[in-house]
Order: C-alpha cells, then structure tokens, then sequence
C-alpha cells in the first residue's frame, strides 16, 4: 500500500492552510469571544469548492475524495473550530446523507445547492439542532424523535435557544 499523499492532496492541504493563514486566523479570537457566525469566512469557503468536496460534480461538488476532505478539515481546524464546524457539518452530516440516500428530487433541490454553498447568491448552508436541555452537546442523548406518518413527519423534542442569530 501506498501511504504517500497524492500531488493533488497536497495541493488541496496547501490551499486549505492558506486560506485558514488568510481568511480564517485574522479575527477568529473576536468572532469566538461575540459568538460570531463566520458568514465571511464560509461564503470563501464556498468559493474554493470546500462545502461540497465530496459531492459529485453532477451535483455541484467538488468530487474530491476522504483523504482530500480530511486534510482540508485538519488545517482549517487548527485555526478556527467555529468554521471548520460549518464545513464539516455541511459536508458529512448534510451532503453524504442526501447523496447516499435522498432522491434525485432532493438531489436536485436541496443537495446541489449545499455543495456549492449559495442559492440565488445567497450563503446556503446545511445544520442540524443538536442542543437539548438534557444532552447540551452530547448527540446521542438527544430524545426528541420524528415518526413516520406517511406523508408527514410528526416531530416531538425539546431544543435549547440561547442566542438570536
């Protein structure tokens, strides 16, 4: 087995410490302390294919594969978590599951426009609520379920709000 990194790899790590150097380090200190969303900072990463890097092209992404997507996440991250967050929620949690195993529907409606993060110009970004009350952070003591009613979801949970974006 071939342990190297491919020229493409690197470049890809070159690019995403750049960028972490440039667009993410200057200010991170005073996004974290206000609880700032790094809107600049994503809408750039946007702009570099980052947001969808392992999308295939047919859907907007950047078609890239894990290795490339990981060395991207470990340069932006030892800069800004807040950023690298967006990033990787975007890309793993939100893009994978709708590539995986959404329909062509929603391939089209929602997954492209994710991947190159903007629809109609404007930031387009994939999230999920995990704060509960009773599991803050912790994802798998999350309780609030959705049931399957057919044609609906029914949703039944608690979400903590402590800030107004």
């Amino acid at each position: 087995m071939d342990f190297q990194f491919s020229e493409e790899q690197l470049m890809i790590k070159q690019a995403a410490r750049d960028f972490a150097m440039n667009e993410c380090l200057p200010g991170v200190i005073e996004r974290d302390e206000l609880q700032k969303f790094p809107k600049d900072q994503v809408e750039k990463l946007a702009d570099l294919g980052f947001m969808g890097m392992m999308v295939k092209p047919e859907y907007g992404g950047s078609g890239m594969d894990t290795v490339s997507y990981v060395l991207a996440m470990e340069e932006i991250s030892k800069v800004d978590a807040s950023v690298s967050v967006c990033m990787s929620v975007n890309n793993s949690l939100v893009c994978y599951g709708l590539q995986e195993y959404g329909t062509e529907e929603q391939k089209q409606k929602y997954l492209t426009p994710l991947a190159q993060g903007k629809k109609n110009g404007e930031l387009y970004i994939g999230a999920f609520l995990l704060s509960e009350p009773e599991a803050g952070s912790d994802a798998t003591s999350q309780q609030t379920t959705a049931e399957d009613k057919g044609d609906h979801y029914l949703l039944n949970g608690t979400k903590k709000l402590d800030h107004q974006w």
